[in-house]
């Protein structure tokens, strides 16, 4: 593939914003661009650019038009996507979880797990085995998509909604998951329980992942899921390594 070939998407996007879309279909290797590419403008400063967001395999640079305008702030882009490399493929961070997969918590463990075409035995012991990224961060506030799960997890969202799931809940759909930011109806199932706070408003840096970031789970029993709970400074139990 060439250069031209592989160059991102340049889109405007509503009266005060551009999008640059690495893919129309989400792999890693399209994310980890889109991911880079963010911390790339974000690095740059660029002159009255408000809002750069990503998104599962795009970036949207906002601006204000009162300080900037699109044909200069689109010039600036294309100028960054020239001296764009290949990202580091390597996480930053590396976060372990505990969750609980016990029938109390994860009611919908057998029925996602059946979906998968696997036991609930085998659907908890993948997903401890699998190291998932935070591919974006969105619909709530600090709520991470994790991804991405083997081929069989491609299991659809339920076509009726769950009218609530609490904080910390594990759920899953399209081989991601996600850890629910606040109590709220959801279309993905619910395959476990963590006491991990993805949005912590009360500090410097509210959002507990930056997208990037490499996701473990690790199964705990009913009992120490309890104390788990029992000790709220210790967000769930979760240890966050730096890797590099």
């Amino acid at each position: 593939m060439t250069a031209q070939q592989n160059a991102p998407d340049l889109r405007p996007l509503g009266v005060d914003g551009v999008l640059v879309r690495f893919a129309r279909t989400l792999t890693q290797e399209a994310n980890a661009r889109a991911l880079s590419f963010r911390d790339m403008v974000l690095e740059a400063g660029v002159k009255g650019v408000t809002e750069v967001a990503s998104s599962l395999v795009s970036v949207r640079i906002g601006f204000d038009p009162e300080l900037t305008n699109r044909h200069t702030v689109t010039q600036t882009i294309q100028a960054l996507i020239a001296e764009h490399k290949t990202p580091d493929p390597k996480p930053k961070r590396l976060w372990r979880i505990p969750a609980a997969f016990g029938p109390d918590h994860a009611p919908q463990l057998e029925e996602a797990a059946a979906l998968a075409g696997l036991t609930p035995a085998q659907a908890v012991a993948e997903i401890e085995a699998a190291t998932t990224h935070v591919i974006a961060i969105g619909f709530a506030p600090g709520q991470p998509y994790l991804g991405m799960l083997p081929g069989h997890w491609d299991i659809p969202r339920q076509t009726s909604l769950t009218e609530s799931l609490p904080r910390g809940a594990l759920i899953t759909a399209v081989r991601q998951l996600i850890i629910w930011a606040a109590d709220a109806p959801t279309g993905w199932r619910h395959i476990g329980q963590t006491a991990f706070r993805v949005y912590l408003p009360e500090t410097s840096q509210p959002f507990a992942f930056t997208p990037g970031d490499a996701v473990q789970f690790v199964a705990v029993s009913d009992a120490e899921f309890k104390d788990i709970k029992q000790n709220p400074d210790s967000n769930g139990g979760a240890t966050c390594e730096v890797l590099r």
